[in-house]
Parts: structure tokens; C-alpha cells; sequence
């Protein structure tokens, strides 16, 4: 019998996503839901030394469109996104501190 999976997009996914992905035969991305603003769609959290800090994906203000139809109309936040995790999260993958 096949195993299959279909779940909502989520940015930065939890572990079990993968492990879900590596259990089943077919992942599906189910994006023609309406999308939720404010959701793990566009956002997640990381750990910095002082706690929890959101990063988000800037996708507009309508939330009167199907997770498909979310367009990101610039690229800007990526370079801060990857700078915000590699900052907070060096000292793991090279613990001299040289990142």
C-alpha cells in the first residue's frame, strides 16, 4: 500500500517534517487552501541569546488568496534571515567561534 502525506507549506519546518517526508511514498504541499497571516506559513522562530526573536517573510497585507497564489514581491529579508541564523546558531557548527 502506498503512504502518502499531505500537508500545508510551513517556513523553516520542524524535524518531523522531514521525518514525514522520508516515511512516504508522495508528499503533497496542499496550497490551495487560503493562506494564513501570522502563521508558520511566512514565519518562525529562532533562539538568540536573549530569547526567542521572529523572522518573517514579508508576503502583503491580503489575506484573500490561496497559499499558491502569495507572491513575494522582493528578496531583501533572505540575506537578513540567513545572517540572523548563521549569528545565532555558529557556535554550534563551529564551537572556536569562527564561523
Amino acid at each position: 500500500m502506498k503512504k502518502v502525506a499531505i500537508v500545508q507549506s510551513s517556513y523553516i519546518p520542524w524535524r518531523g517534517y522531514f521525518d514525514l517526508i522520508a516515511a512516504v511514498d508522495e508528499f503533497i504541499l496542499y496550497d490551495d487552501v487560503q493562506f494564513t497571516s501570522r502563521d508558520w506559513r511566512n514565519r518562525n522562530m529562532i533562539k538568540t541569546p536573549t530569547g526567542s526573536q521572529w523572522i518573517s517573510v514579508p508576503v502583503g497585507q491580503s489575506i484573500h488568496r490561496r497559499i499558491r497564489d502569495v507572491v513575494l514581491l522582493n528578496q531583501k529579508w533572505q540575506k537578513k534571515h540567513w545572517r540572523s541564523i548563521e549569528i545565532n546558531y555558529c557556535f554550534v557548527s563551529a564551537p572556536s567561534g569562527n564561523c
